[in-house]
């Protein structure tokens, strides 16, 4: 697998409205974990779509990953122009530090935002376009990512396409794996 998609819930979507809650660095350490073995294994692009919640969590962790692993590179494929507009002053920055950042950045549509027919196409980008997808996602609860993964799926039945999950019980595992190391 040479490039990765990664998306998952938006913040309102779990709950966080804010950056310092707690559940953010337990999703950002879940990400690494499934992402370190993929980048010993030649995982060399990780491709978003820039949204608010995992995927700038995830952006953030890869920043990390690139210390420690030059080769590995940040896509952000926007699903139209200025997706940032009406975001709030703190995401706005996150956002903009991510794309000053990101190796590759551009826009899917290349207009404005005119339809959510937007994030159908951005769905089947980035899923074309990646040998493989990682979602923060649990069908237990229902969400926003509920729709790449349905492209995904379609994409899994045709051919060889992994889909990766972290679901709410792998969090916990975290949030356990934390706990007891603190002792």
């Amino acid at each position: 697998m040479k490039v990765l998609t990664i998306s998952g819930y938006k913040p309102f979507e779990l709950g966080i409205f804010n950056d310092q809650h707690p559940g953010i660095s337990y999703i950002k350490k879940a990400v690494m974990k499934r992402l370190v073995p993929l980048i010993e294994e030649g995982l060399e692009w990780v491709l978003i779509s820039g949204q608010l919640g995992v995927e700038l969590w995830a952006a953030e962790v890869i920043f990390d990953l690139q210390l420690e692993y030059p080769q590995l590179q940040l896509g952000v494929l926007t699903p139209f122009l200025d997706q940032e507009e009406k975001w709030n002053e703190a995401n706005k920055e996150l956002y903009e530090f991510i794309v000053s950042q990101a190796d590759f950045v551009d826009s899917i549509t290349k207009k404005e935002y005119e339809s959510p027919n937007q994030f159908r196409l951005k769905n089947q980008f980035l899923i074309e376009k990646s040998d493989g997808v990682c979602l923060v996602y649990d069908e237990e609860h229902e969400g926003s990512p509920k729709f790449m993964l349905k492209v995904a799926r379609d994409k899994a039945e045709k051919s060889e396409y992994p889909i990766i999950t972290i679901t709410s019980y792998d969090l916990q595992d975290i949030v356990e794996e934390e706990k007891f190391s603190s002792f």
